[in-house]
Order: structure tokens, then C-alpha cells, then sequence
């Protein structure tokens, strides 16, 4: 756990506001993007402005809840399980395909921006405002599911279709 964690700073943008911004201030974020009966036991990690993961909050459940940084693109508030968690570390580590070896859930019930729907590695395209969603972390193709791969803001979609990284996006709160 303690390597996924540390592996997990990495996804995480430093804030500049990381030494102004108190601590409970960035606990409320992260735990923001959760179901409330999530994040009240969620671990929560922040990065500093070195980049270095600081534990804000120890937890007793899977989840691990990031205030991330509202103002970068692609940084949003976000909590994620065990099996998520390695997801995210792999994808930020360019590896050919996940690791995880069971569907992992990630929330992002606060909202969030990125960049496209079709790209994981974009980082050029205008930024797209994603409403508050939750996620399943595991393969899935867009051909077999039949679900759509355009962005909506109800329902549900596959992210990145056609690539290692796609999973599925599920618009709204559970």
C-alpha cells in the first residue's frame, strides 16, 4: 500500500498555494470528491511543492481521497480505491496496459477538467468541463459494451476508447 501511495504522488500537481492553503481546507477538497460515507474514512495525501506525497489524514477503508489542484487542467479532487490507485500510478507511468487485477472505482463527485475523451496523453486540447462522475478502472471496449464513446453529461461513456486506459465514466452521484 505504502508503494502505491508513494507512487500515487507522482499524479498529483503540486499546488503553489500548497504552503498557504491550510490543511483542513485541502482535507474538505479531496474528501469533496467521495461519497461522504467514503471519504469520511478515506486515507488523504496531498504532494508539497517539492512533489514529495505528505499523508494529510490516515484512513481505515481502500479509498484514498487527493485535493488535487483546481486550478491545473486535469488535476481535479479525487478518491480512489486500491485497485484504482494502481491504475492511475501505471497510466501516469506510461505503462503498456494496467497492472491492477481486479476493476478498481475512482470518484470525482466535485467535478472536473481534462483535456479529451479519445487521447489519454493529450495535453494541448481546450480543456472540457466534466461534471461530477465516478469511474470503473478496468478494460473496456467500446465495440463489445455498446456503450457510447462521445462525451455526455448524463448516462454513461467510455473514456479513451481503443486504448489500454479506457474504463468507464458514469455521470452523476451513485
Amino acid at each position: 500500500m505504502r508503494l502505491v501511495i508513494c507512487l500515487l504522488g507522482v499524479l498529483l500537481a503540486s499546488s503553489s498555494a500548497y504552503d498557504t492553503e491550510s490543511v483542513q481546507a485541502r482535507i474538505d477538497r479531496a474528501m469533496s470528491a467521495a461519497p461522504p460515507e467514503i471519504a469520511k474514512s478515506a486515507r488523504v495525501v496531498d504532494t508539497d511543492s517539492q512533489g514529495k506525497t505528505v499523508v494529510l489524514r490516515e484512513g481505515t477503508n481502500a479509498f484514498t481521497c487527493m485535493p488535487g489542484n483546481p486550478k491545473v487542467i486535469g488535476k481535479p479532487a479525487m478518491c480512489a480505491d486500491t485497485a484504482s490507485t494502481q491504475w492511475l500510478a501505471d497510466f501516469k507511468a506510461h505503462k503498456p496496459k494496467p497492472t491492477n487485477t481486479v476493476p478498481g472505482i475512482t470518484y470525482m463527485l466535485a467535478g472536473a477538467t481534462q483535456r479529451s475523451d479519445s487521447d489519454p496523453y493529450d495535453t494541448t486540447s481546450p480543456a472540457i468541463t466534466v461534471p461530477p462522475h465516478w469511474m470503473i478502472m478496468w478494460p473496456f471496449d467500446a465495440k463489445t459494451t455498446g456503450l457510447p464513446v462521445t462525451h455526455r453529461d448524463s448516462g454513461a461513456y467510455i473514456m479513451w476508447p481503443g486504448s489500454p486506459y479506457a474504463h468507464l465514466h458514469i455521470m452523476g452521484k451513485p
